[in-house]
């Protein structure tokens, strides 16, 4: 596996550097949609979770008369926040695999190839991303069959798909940042369990902003989650609005990921100390 990814960056100074660092980059998400691949249960895995979400809580929330969802129906309202949490949750853990890694050498590998470190980085949340649209399958069949009236326009399922793909590479990356401080896998499994929770609940996945008493709603505002969810609602809903615009969240989830990408990438090499 690690010869695949090696093997396109040997005639990596003979190229222009844009044009190098697309390859590095490509090689990486090749390398890790394989592994993908070689174990198609975790699909199966992943659809546990939201379907729970949606038969079960989201069934006896859409008895509550006091959330107010704009005219759709709970389970309506709640379809973009399970998909949004479905990535999260699973990108978050996405550094585990990454701490394996590093205790197999093969990070170690991977410093000393010419490969860019940035390319690396990117091409590990990307293809996390792209893992991310599995998601997006099995919350649009759930919902279909709840009844939820999605969009099927082109340009709607497109945006989808891209907001699922920077959605999860973005908190790939920061889970990635957090295994390049832990290094071990003990310690990351506890402290991804206390992060997953907070940016579940702070944020719009499941209860409107306008629900939260002031100083959770000032939190939700600088949470990433909360950007992803209303951009997926307005995109994924028929009825569906952005409460700051597709615009503002685009932005932010950029401005997020860019952030993230820098600082992973300066860690990087740390995992092999």
């Amino acid at each position: 596996m690690f010869a695949r990814l090696v093997e396109p960056l040997t005639g990596w100074a003979d190229r222009s550097s844009v044009c190098a660092f697309a390859e590095q980059t490509f090689a990486a998400i090749d390398v890790e949609s394989r592994k993908l691949l070689r174990d198609p249960s975790e699909l199966l895995s992943r659809a546990v979770q939201p379907i729970l979400w949606l038969l079960v809580f989201g069934q006896v929330f859409s008895r509550v008369r006091g959330i107010a969802t704009g005219g759709m129906s709970y389970i309506e309202f709640m379809a973009p926040g399970v998909l949004a949490q479905s990535i999260l949750f699973s990108a978050i853990f996405y550094g585990i695999a990454v701490i394996w890694e590093r205790d197999l050498g093969i990070i170690h590998k991977l410093l000393v190839s010419p490969a860019s470190r940035l390319a690396l980085v990117l091409g590990k949340a990307l293809a996390a991303g792209i893992r991310g649209l599995s998601q997006a399958v099995i919350i649009y069949v759930l919902a279909m069959m709840m009844g939820v009236h999605l969009k099927f326009a082109p340009k709607a399922v497109i945006a989808v798909l891209l907001v699922v793909i920077f959605g999860s590479a973005t908190f790939s990356t920061f889970s990635l940042v957090i295994a390049c401080i832990v290094k071990t896998r003990e310690r990351f499994m506890g402290i991804g369990q206390v992060l997953t929770m907070p940016l579940f609940f702070a944020s719009n996945a499941i209860y409107p902003l306008t629900l939260m008493p002031r100083w959770l709603h000032a939190v939700a505002l600088f949470n990433p989650l909360s950007y992803v969810v209303d951009a997926l609602r307005a995109c994924m809903l028929q009825q569906g609005t952005s409460a700051f615009g597709l615009g503002v969240d685009a932005i932010v989830v950029a401005a997020a990921f860019t952030i993230l990408l820098a600082v992973a990438a300066w860690r990087y090499p740390s995992l092999a100390q």
